[in-house]
């Protein structure tokens, strides 16, 4: 019987960075969802219910922070881990992420170790 793939949703505005994390993570057996700004986020978060959310800040639309905020205010996605995957490293927008109750915080440029890390730490049997 095949293990059930952990589904990812990838949030960013730049499509060079969502097909990087994307062919970093297939070969490590994730699927990998993806929504370009906060608002396909949201929706993608409710509809998909994946296992876990890597979601960049400053994207157009509905930025980071208002969908970590929504995900994480909304019973049916409140359970879903949220790591804030952003260019951002300043130490105040860390407290505003954990303030949303963002579940974590990596910043770009990232290595793959520290990306598997990060999921494992959410995603321990995977």
């Amino acid at each position: 019987m095949d293990k059930k793939k952990a589904r990812i949703l990838v949030v960013d505005d730049e499509e060079r960075t969502l097909r990087v994390v994307e062919d970093m993570l297939t070969p490590h057996g994730y699927e990998i969802i993806v929504a370009r700004d906060g608002a396909e986020a949201v929706a993608a978060a409710r509809s998909r219910q994946p296992d876990l959310i890597l979601l960049d800040i400053l994207m157009p639309k509905v930025d980071g922070y208002t969908a970590c905020n929504t995900i994480k205010t909304d019973k049916k996605t409140n359970a879903i881990p949220v790591v804030m995957l952003t260019a951002v490293g300043y130490e105040l927008n860390k407290e505003l992420a954990q303030s949303l109750k963002a579940d974590g915080y990596l910043t770009k440029p990232f290595k793959l170790q520290d990306l598997l890390g990060v999921i494992r730490q959410f995603l321990p049997a995977s």
